[in-house]
């Protein structure tokens, strides 16, 4: 790769990506050596690639950068989302030459090659990206040393034969072993049980700003493990951002109708979101190729303000835009939007208080557009669990409802609800 005087120059061999539908793509090596599968994704952050990297929501993801320049910050030991790297692979169009940031601690190549994440460089990303909007996200293979010598049309059936993203139960495999807590800062305020999923460390971060502890259980929790959180049980249920396919995700439903049914404050973030659609009985489905960056437009519908957020979701939620929904826990309204694509990207519960976002509020590189929903989950947990129960109607719980500025209430009568 090019060099300049006083820096060394890095060793790079040929490497070969290779799409399932037969599309390939010839560059350099970059990190590991050797070969990985997963599914192509693409991510339109020009900036957050050490966060990208570290959110275990990428767990079996290969990433495609379509920023051009990548590296150019380095790594640091502040910003990681977890303990390791969780993508499958990264693809990127120029690697810097070196770090120039302040914060740098290592270049990153050096922390892919470390920590085994075989990657591709010199490539046209562009190109890729249009090809995945125009086909769709797939499998995909990343070949280089010995790996990349071998025929191409086995290079093919190695990423035909690798298992597919829809279907995918991820879960137990990237959520935490063992319970810890995240004390709160300053004053405590609030016990909050956490659900890891996939969860980055920033969430209980902010949250612990606010005066939450947060307890973060294993994916494998059980109601009697969320209910001996606290001296008295929680005061709120929160569920993580995280991979898979929501509609395998059957025992997290079923824990999340449990705090439903107690009427304890819920709030979710991303797959938590897929998983209060699919409590309430909506239908959870793939999209295309999905929404990862940190630029994307959402509106809250509640107050009309637009937000720029970081996604990174394969999966949305099917409900109904233009009507709330009736549904065994009341009605249900869809509080955000993207206004790229129209995009469930939030769930209000107008008879419970459980709201959730699609996207991230707690994005560590930005924007911070968002950060207010934390504020919201506050405001939940400082009216308390509500006092309702399976079948009451949406009269009663109104009256034991705090309402948000902004709310409307909406007009007497069931609303109907349906997929779009």
């Amino acid at each position: 790769m090019p060099t300049r005087d006083g820096w060394p120059r890095r060793t790079r061999v040929a490497a070969t990506l290779v799409l399932e539908d037969g599309r390939t793509f010839h560059g350099s090596s970059y990190g590991a050596l050797g070969q990985t599968v997963g599914e192509a994704v693409f991510s339109t952050g020009m900036t957050g690639y050490q966060e990208t990297l570290t959110d275990p929501s990428y767990h079996r993801q290969v990433i495609v950068m379509t920023s051009p320049h990548v590296g150019n910050t380095g790594v640091n030991t502040e910003d990681d989302e977890s303990s390791r790297i969780w993508v499958a692979g990264y693809v990127v169009r120029d690697p810097a030459i070196r770090a120039s940031n302040w914060r740098a601690t290592r270049d990153l190549e050096d922390e892919l090659v470390d920590q085994g994440v075989v990657g591709i460089c010199d490539i046209d990303t562009r190109a890729l990206t249009r090809h995945l909007r125009e086909r769709g996200a797939m499998r995909v293979g990343i070949f280089s040393g010995d790996a990349a010598e071998r025929p191409e049309a086995e290079l093919l059936e190695a990423v035909r034969t690798s298992p597919q993203m829809a279907g995918a139960a991820l879960a137990a495999e990237v959520t935490t072993s063992e319970p810890y807590a995240v004390p709160a800062v300053g004053d405590k305020r609030f016990t909050v049980a956490a659900v890891d999923l996939g969860i980055k460390a920033m969430t209980p971060a902010l949250m612990a700003q606010r005066g939450i502890e947060v307890h973060v259980l294993p994916a494998t929790a059980t109601i009697d493990d969320v209910l001996a959180v606290g001296e008295s049980g929680p005061d709120g249920v929160f569920f993580s951002n995280g991979p898979g396919d929501p509609a395998t995700a059957e025992r997290e439903v079923a824990l999340l109708r449990e705090v439903l049914d107690r009427g304890i404050p819920f709030f979710g973030i991303c797959f938590g979101n897929q998983l209060l659609g699919r409590a309430l009985g909506f239908g959870t489905y793939k999209l295309k190729y999905g929404h990862r960056g940190i630029n994307q437009p959402v509106m809250d519908r509640t107050t009309g303000k637009v937000e720029v957020t970081a996604h990174n979701h394969g999966f949305a939620v099917d409900a109904p835009l233009d009507e709330d929904s009736d549904t065994a826990y009341g009605r249900v309204r869809v509080s955000h939007v993207c206004l790229n694509d129209d995009v469930v990207e939030g769930l209000e519960c107008l008879d419970r208080p459980a709201y959730s976002v699609q996207y991230h509020p707690e994005a560590a590189a930005g924007p911070h557009d968002a950060a207010y929903l934390f504020d919201r989950f506050v405001e939940l947990m400082e009216h308390g669990p509500a006092r309702v129960a399976p079948g009451l109607t949406s009269e009663a719980s109104e009256a034991s409802q705090p309402r948000r500025e902004g709310v409307t209430t909406p007009s007497a009568g069931p609303a109907t609800g349906g997929s779009k």
